[in-house]
């Protein structure tokens, strides 16, 4: 029987939603069917646009770039963490942890804060803890993803309360990190069934990119 598979990410278009400060996102004709023969677009936009995995490079410059990262990072089992229900800017602490991970794992944090995707309520999302962050890498994990802006608390519009402190523990660790993802729900819903989770990047020198994130579900 076929896997079912589920598409994790959000559509990249003119215009649409960006963490504060990052490029905004142009997309335009370059070349069109009728006068140039062939369809072909101009994409102005940041490496951490949209649904997009954070190589360790984004807080250090010392640290690996994404296109250094072994292809197995961006793949694996995934498991669920369910941090739905939570008020606004509620940090997510290591209790949620779900039991049982080991490397190889994909920890997806379900916060149910995509549905708040294109509002002013995106920002102000649930994130988890660096106590979290840090129960993750002791459990072996590598590969973290949120339906949320960051893994980080996004500053409220005018505050300059700004914190990288997830991303700290997790990208020193060598863990990449998707954020941005979407659709999470649905897997909460599944029993007795392995999912599979696909978050590889365009193949950039770079900080992050840009992912087609998908979920694959089959029987065990």
């Amino acid at each position: 029987m076929a896997a079912d598979l589920v598409d994790l990410s959000v559509p990249i278009v003119t215009g649409m939603p960006v963490y504060p400060g990052d490029p905004e996102v142009e997309i335009t004709p370059a070349l069109t069917a009728d006068t140039d023969g062939v369809n072909v677009q101009r994409v102005h936009l940041g490496s951490q646009t949209g649904t997009h995995v954070d190589a360790p490079f984004h807080i250090d410059p010392a640290l690996p770039r994404l296109d250094e990262l072994p292809l197995s990072r961006f793949t694996g089992p995934a498991k669920l963490l369910d941090a739905r229900g939570l008020p606004p800017r509620t940090p997510i602490g290591p209790d949620r942890l779900p039991h049982g991970l080991k490397p190889g794992d994909i920890l997806l944090m379900v916060t149910g804060w995509s549905s708040h995707w294109g509002t002013g309520d995106y920002l102000a999302h649930p994130y988890p803890t660096p106590d979290l962050a840090q129960a993750i890498i002791d459990s072996g994990v590598r590969t973290v993803g949120i339906d949320a802006l960051s893994v980080d608390r996004t500053p409220e519009p005018g505050s300059d309360d700004f914190s990288l402190a997830a991303h700290q523990v997790l990208c020193r660790a060598g863990a990449v990190i998707a954020e941005n993802l979407t659709g999470l729900e649905r897997l909460l819903a599944v029993r007795g069934q392995r999912i599979e989770a696909y978050l590889f990047p365009l193949r950039l020198a770079a900080d992050g990119a840009p992912v087609r994130a998908v979920a694959s579900i089959s029987p065990r």
